[in-house]
């Protein structure tokens, strides 16, 4: 029976050192079936263009976010003045360095995945989410606009390789509608929708299992889109004086009960049943325990709900949701609660937490924990679903 090996035989004890500092060296099949392409659903790539400024209409320039390159990492902000948070400029710095890096260079990026065993990739962005609650809506949606159409050029050039997470409108019915045409129109596949939806223009905050949200909701099933949510966006609730960066990804790295339990116990799903949902970079041994305890509150509260729940709580995973990791070995040795349709596996390039340098480990790992079949769904199979994309296109 296949077996998933621990954490300890995946991790060496001196780590893996900063991103730019590693080589992919994957050879031969690693175990999958032959002809298997292996899709990384969930990478990451970082904005080198000052594209905001140079595609903003002249007489709004000056509204624009800016692009540079300062102290080994691209930054975006405005008037010399970045919007990124110091750990976040810090992390970013293992793997911006200008000359020739794969986090912003196409062909650099290619040559490092298909050295690593990749063949094609989800392309997340990477500073984009500093303007994910940029306080003048107009302006956001026109950097989203600009970056959709940015990121739609890259795919195009990339031949099928690199597929990118696009950005919608999603704070009022009309904007979203408007966005997703201009999204598919462009050929992206997917959106990033933040798992926050942060605040409207009399400073409430917005609810996404309100009834107000319903237009939005309505515009995203009617597109077929299928949306994609993130790790990343949480702050640390206090300063942290010691080692900050890495006590904030164990913060950031589990933040999706909220948003799941909407989608679950608020109607989201019930009322719109074409959602397709993404839950990317969090792993997946989560999803066993959320789900365990979604059924224990929902037999413990349905007898206070003010809206009945149409289905049982697996019902919603089971047919609406998918979820990405790394190195899950947990994940992995419980993967007959998840689902193995339900899971994606991803190297998460050229992060410091991804398996960049050591893919090959991780997708043996899949292999040895599910066997070659099942892991081909698993490494490609099911991302390709997610984003309808067929082999070979």
């Amino acid at each position: 029976m296949p077996t998933s090996p621990s954490s300890a035989q995946l991790y060496p004890p001196q780590g893996f050192g900063p991103p730019k500092d590693r080589r992919g060296h994957a050879e031969g099949t690693l175990g999958l079936p032959t002809g298997t392409e292996v899709f990384s659903a969930d990478n990451h790539i970082s904005l080198a263009d000052d594209i905001f400024y140079e595609r903003f209409p002249e007489e709004l320039r000056d509204k624009a976010p800016r692009v540079w390159y300062e102290d080994g990492a691209y930054q975006i902000g405005r008037k010399g003045k970045s919007f990124l948070p110091g750990d976040f400029s810090r992390v970013l710095m293992q793997y911006d360095p200008l000359d020739g890096s794969g986090s912003t260079n196409l062909e650099a990026r290619v040559a490092d995945l298909r050295a690593d065993g990749i063949d094609r990739e989800l392309a997340f962005p990477n500073s984009l989410l500093a303007l994910l609650f940029y306080p003048d809506k107009a302006v956001r949606e026109r950097c989203f606009r600009i970056y959709n159409e940015y990121i739609a050029e890259v795919q195009e050039r990339s031949g099928g390789k690199l597929y990118g997470v696009g950005l919608i409108n999603w704070w009022d019915a009309d904007g979203a509608r408007r966005t997703l045409t201009e999204l598919k129109a462009l050929g992206l596949r997917t959106f990033l929708l933040p798992l926050s939806a942060g605040k409207d223009d009399d400073g409430n905050v917005i609810d996404y299992g309100s009834t107000e949200m319903i237009g939005v909701w309505d515009a995203i099933e009617e597109s077929g889109v299928p949306v994609s949510h993130h790790i990343g966006e949480s702050p640390l609730s206090a300063p942290c004086e010691v080692n900050s960066v890495v006590v904030g990804m164990m913060h950031n790295v589990a933040p999706f009960r909220e948003l799941f339990s909407k989608y679950l116990f608020s109607g989201i799903i019930d009322r719109h049943p074409g959602l397709q949902i993404g839950w990317f970079e969090g792993g997946i041994n989560w999803v066993a325990s959320a789900l365990q305890d979604a059924e224990h509150m929902n037999a413990s509260y349905r007898h206070m709900y003010n809206r009945p729940v149409e289905h049982e709580v697996r019902h919603y995973w089971q047919n609406h949701m998918r979820a990405s990791f790394m190195v899950d070995p947990l994940g992995l040795a419980i993967i007959d609660q998840i689902g193995v349709d339900r899971v994606m596996w991803s190297s998460d390039y050229p992060h410091n937490e991804s398996t960049f340098g050591y893919s090959e480990q991780s997708l043996a790992a899949v292999v040895a924990a599910v066997g070659p079949e099942d892991a081909a769904r698993i490494v490609s199979g099911n991302i390709k679903d997610f984003l309808g994309v067929q082999a070979g296109l």
